[in-house]
């Protein structure tokens, strides 16, 4: 209505002034005036224009005085936070709102006393605390030439307060870390989430001596949720983009900056205190807090419903999409991969080189079918018995090899024209039924692939008689939901190792080891034979004893057929003591006999009913298929003859 008055008053206005100038132009062209029109028209629409953009801005500022926010922040230019809100009137703030609540540095123990009490009050209320990590990435801009200890720690609760902590200020002053800090991070009824906060922990746990417990990590809750549409993978980034709608400045620059300077820039503190702010955010929305906020009565303990949807989440390391052991040894790996300033290392976890990768949805790096898995096609004994379903390809070999005739072509039927060396128990058989080629998980009919439900690490070490006839074990599954099996496989494999001292990222898991002699030869022997030339004389001496001991224990010269001999040196080395991870597993299985092994069948079968609640499973599958049939076939004594 206002709006309305405001273009009222504008038109009487502009219509007067109009009949003056239309009074005095008589004689005026007609083009004239129909210019004069247009003109008038532009500036009305430009001026209702304004005033409706003026009543959004206004609209913008803030809340209703009838709907209170809660935690609504009177954010004044000084380091205290206080809010004049109570607990009993607040509700979640929206994510876009947290990114607003500007961030203060702790770097003295006077900041941190100053500021705890207000985060204290916001823990009571919600238990949890968005947490990463900032260090220096490349030791070119390091001030101080270290660059690796965690510089920076950002804490941020519920309603966006956030404090950027500078350890190393502490450490380099020699002040104590406050006994609060220590306190909440070890804290095991104060959950810490963010993506990768686990192994912010060890590194927390490396530089500082931090514990970092009661640790989420926001990939697995994502993957936890049906409905979460992930279309640009799990990093923080992408999660924030496609959960949220809200874009992370994540440039190199800013990743990379001197996270060790005595003033830090806004840049790098708005940056940093957006990765702790987006993801308390993105925890409350994936729990459904941000939709229906509901504050906790005096007395209520809020820790023990927000623990029980992360059930099984808790202090866990993500695993993604590999099925191998990422633990100490991946941990290992990443290090001693090839760090340089063109490409320095990422401060953010999962989240590649911009320069060198592009972003994938996920389940994107799978190899869906180009053809259905399920032909639905029959075969039948000569006396007309249903025997099992086949695909069209061996139906036909029958056919063409003149031992089955074509019984009907839809349903596509082959009758065998010999007697099988099996038959079904009973017409209600597994095998008997048609199966539809669609993800079993969420009825998704394109862009499938095979899932192996006893993994084919463990499979393969199977005795013969439970090999036959496996295709009970294998399933449909979409490229996404794919993906979320295979980080869930892994923590049941991570279970397996810990319960059965079989371990996927030991020196025993590991079937080539590099031997670090041969590895400083055959540098040493290629470093001569490219710039000999240029090198200092000590320097060469010192390399030519190096090849010396090693080929000739010090008694003869180097000769170039040795240097050339050097150069190509295999530094890897077959492990002894290798034993697979699967294997090792069996093993112990097997050591309780054939149910022993029929148990680990049925673990796993059970762990993708539990994990992935499949909707759309074929008729008849069951995670005890065939177990009466070996028993029956084979008795509890058979010998378990393992490969």
């Amino acid at each position: 209505m206002v709006i309305f008055a405001h273009y009222t008053d504008f038109y009487s206005v502009f219509s007067f002034r109009w009949e003056l100038v239309t009074a005095t132009m008589s004689k005026q062209s007609t083009w004239t005036a129909a210019v004069a029109t247009m003109l008038g028209a532009t500036l009305g629409g430009l001026f209702l224009w304004r005033s409706i953009r003026t009543q959004k801005r206004n609209a913008l500022k803030g809340p209703s005085s009838a709907e209170p926010i809660q935690a609504q922040l009177e954010v004044e230019n000084t380091p205290s936070l206080e809010s004049s809100a109570t607990p009993q009137t607040q509700k979640l703030l929206h994510a876009q709102t947290l990114l607003e609540v500007p961030p203060v540095i702790v770097s003295s123990l006077d900041d941190w006393e100053t500021l705890w009490p207000a985060f204290q009050k916001d823990l009571s209320v919600y238990p949890v605390l968005g947490l990463d990590c900032e260090w220096v990435k490349s030791v070119r801009v390091s001030v101080k030439g270290k660059g690796c200890a965690v510089s920076l720690l950002q804490l941020a609760t519920f309603s966006g307060r956030c404090m950027l902590v500078r350890l190393l200020m502490f450490r380099n002053a020699q002040i104590p870390l406050p006994k609060a800090l220590v306190g909440v991070l070890s804290d095991p009824c104060v959950l810490k989430v963010g993506v990768g906060c686990y192994e912010d922990g060890k590194r927390l746990t490396h530089d500082h001596g931090l514990t970092l417990s009661c640790t989420v990590d926001l990939r697995y809750l994502a993957l936890r949720q049906r409905q979460a549409v992930l279309n640009n993978g799990l990093s923080l980034k992408s999660l924030a983009a496609d959960l949220l709608n809200i874009s992370l400045d994540k440039s190199l620059e800013l990743r990379c900056s001197d996270w060790e300077a005595d003033v830090l820039t806004q840049e790098q503190m708005t940056y940093a205190a957006h990765d702790a702010q987006i993801s308390i955010a993105l925890f409350l929305h994936l729990l459904g807090m941000s939709k229906e906020p509901r504050p906790p009565t005096e007395g209520e303990a809020v820790f023990v419903p927000l623990a029980a949807c992360c059930q099984g989440l808790v202090d866990v390391p993500f695993r993604g999409r590999s099925s191998g052991g990422e633990g100490e040894e991946g941990e290992r790996r990443r290090r001693s991969r090839k760090s340089t300033v063109e490409s320095p290392e990422s401060g953010d976890q999962q989240v590649p080189d911009p320069r060198r990768n592009k972003r994938k949805p996920l389940g994107i790096g799978y190899s869906a079918r180009k053809s259905p898995l399920y032909d639905n096609c029959f075969l039948h004994a000569p006396d007309g018995q249903p025997l099992c379903t086949c695909d069209k390809k061996k139906a036909k070999w029958y056919l063409e090899k003149g031992i089955g005739e074509l019984v009907s072509e839809d349903p596509f039927i082959v009758r065998l024209l010999f007697e099988p060396s099996g038959r079904p128990d009973s017409q209600k058989d597994y095998y008997l039924t048609a199966k539809e080629n669609l993800c079993v998980v969420c009825g998704k009919a394109e862009s499938y692939i095979r899932k192996n439900i006893v993994p084919h690490e463990y499979r393969r070490h199977f005795p013969a008689e439970m090999k036959d006839h496996n295709s009970h074990d294998i399933l449909l599954l979409c490229t996404s939901c794919h993906a979320a099996s295979n980080v869930y496989d892994g923590l049941l494999k991570q279970q397996l190792a810990e319960d059965h001292s079989a371990p996927q990222g030991c020196e025993e898991g590991i079937r080539l080891l590099e031997n670090s002699d041969r590895r400083r030869v055959r540098s040493a022997s290629r470093a001569l034979l490219s710039s000999s030339n240029g090198m200092p004389q000590s320097r060469k001496e010192e390399l030519l004893s190096v090849i010396q001991s090693f080929f000739c224990s010090g008694q003869q010269d180097v000769t170039q057929e040795m240097l050339q001999k050097a150069a190509a040196l295999e530094t890897r080395i077959f492990n002894e003591s290798y034993v697979p991870h699967g294997l090792k597993v069996v093993q112990a299985y097997a050591e309780h006999g054939l149910r022993g092994l029929m148990e680990l069948e049925r673990c796993w079968r059970q762990h993708f009913l539990t994990s992935m609640k499949p909707r759309h499973l074929p008729p008849l599958w069951s995670v005890n298929h065939n177990h009466d049939k070996y028993l029956r076939k084979y008795g509890e004594d058979l010998q378990i003859q393992l490969n």
